[in-house]
């Protein structure tokens, strides 16, 4: 009888173990800052539950400056996603393909089967293929490509592959065409969008320089370091649509979502596993009803 019940109790904490085994999730963008803004205060939150969050940019982003660029560009680059990482608690990675160059092919292709299947992910996070930069449709589509092929062991056949088919998302957009984004999860952001900003602020080139030079409002740029975050917060800011505030609704209650100040959305991708709403439950634990 004794033996009986110890087997249990070792079966019972074996499920308990998997079941609280941390969640593991991969945000892949185009260049570095693009995980930052469109997923940054989801991975903080993430990563202060204890999971492993890892963000990836396809590309160094060599070319996303008005007046450096090449490989000094890229080593600044490196060294602003890394302090960012740090900022948010994720792991920051910058593959070697040059920026306004990345085709969906299949060399490329296979490197994101690779990182995927390294991090082990549970959740891949990555923009949807259709946007106004080539990059970033291509990494949407690098990334749907990869989607299948993470399980086929005969591909990429370097790296083990995953045993479980990850849940693929969409970061949120706001084109329309061929269809709108759809906001099938948001998340509650306002506690942690000041140290979204902090680590946002770690990409100097691109949010007091590059972006505000190519949008034409350098000038609106503070000179003062002391005064930067304040601007940033306002400038990097995205408005919650009509759509998002019923996905918070649906997630937190109504009387929550109203209050809501910034979210930050996703949409499942077909191509990935299927989850269903006690999976999404599960996979982001931070949405719960107040």
């Amino acid at each position: 009888m004794k033996n009986f019940i110890s087997i249990l109790l070792l079966i019972f904490a074996a499920h308990v173990s998997l079941s609280q085994t941390p969640l593991r999730i991969i945000m892949i963008g185009a260049h570095p800052d693009d995980c930052d803004q469109d997923g940054g205060g989801t991975a903080i939150l993430f990563s202060k539950l204890g999971y492993a969050v890892k963000f990836v940019s396809v590309t160094n982003g060599d070319a996303g400056h008005q007046s450096m660029g090449g490989g000094m560009l890229a080593k600044r680059r490196m060294a602003e996603a890394k302090e960012a990482g740090k900022r948010y608690g994720v792991e920051y990675e910058v593959l070697d393909n040059h920026d306004g160059e990345l085709l969906p092919s299949l060399q490329v292709r296979l490197q994101v089967i690779r990182k995927i299947r390294e991090w082990n992910a549970d959740i891949v996070i990555a923009p949807r293929p259709n946007d106004y930069h080539p990059d970033h449709r291509y990494t949407g589509v690098l990334v749907q490509d990869a989607a299948y092929m993470v399980a086929v062991p005969n591909v990429a056949a370097d790296t083990p592959p995953l045993k479980k088919n990850p849940v693929f998302l969409y970061f949120q957009d706001f084109f329309q065409r061929p269809n709108t984004f759809r906001p099938d999860i948001a998340v509650d952001i306002s506690s942690v969008f000041a140290q979204k900003i902090h680590a946002l602020d770690a990409h100097e080139s691109q949010v007091y320089e590059w972006l505000p030079w190519i949008g034409g409002y350098l000038d609106k740029v503070p000179k003062e370091v002391s005064q930067r975050e304040a601007w940033l917060a306002t400038d990097r800011a995205v408005r919650i649509t009509p759509e998002v505030r019923l996905a918070l609704e649906k997630w937190y209650g109504k009387e929550y979502a109203a209050q809501v100040q910034h979210a930050e959305a996703f949409e499942v991708c077909e191509y990935g596993s299927r989850p269903t709403e006690e999976d999404l439950k599960r996979l982001f634990p931070m949405l719960k009803k107040k």
